[in-house]
């Protein structure tokens, strides 16, 4: 087993929460993509967790299904639905390219507020217009 860990950049983070199957949300049964050109894509296998992090802390884990060796020198994690929302009780700085996990599954605790928590003032803006559907 290899949970592998990636950043979600701070200026994408109310549209990644829109593309789908977020933690709290109903299933849509779609596939979802996380694209990378790092081989720690390639440790990963389904059943694996893929973490985010954003905004300086962990945000939570989906499942992964499969991952996708593009021939291009990409790889693409796939998801579906069955994300959890969690974090730590410490900080995380963003990264490029992924990580392989390197807490302890026991550390984790519910993380309700995943979304807008230490969130800027912008994206929590938007995700408040996403789920207000004034899009």
């Amino acid at each position: 087993m290899v949970d592998i860990v990636g950043t979600c950049p701070k200026d994408f983070w109310s549209e990644w929460i829109a593309e789908g199957d977020a933690a709290g949300l109903p299933e849509s049964g779609e596939e979802w993509g996380w694209y990378t050109r790092h081989s720690y894509a390639l440790l990963a296998n389904p059943g694996d967790r893929f973490y985010v992090v954003a905004w300086g802390r962990l945000r939570g884990w989906a499942p992964i299904v499969r991952v996708n060796n593009n021939g291009s020198g990409g790889y693409c994690v796939c998801r579906k639905g069955g994300a959890v929302a969690c974090t730590i009780a410490r900080p995380i700085p963003g990264f490029r390219g992924l990580a392989k996990r390197w807490w302890n599954r026991d550390e984790e605790i519910a993380f309700p507020n995943w979304k807008t928590a230490g969130v800027g003032e912008r994206a929590r803006r938007a995700l408040a217009k996403q789920e207000s559907g004034a899009e």
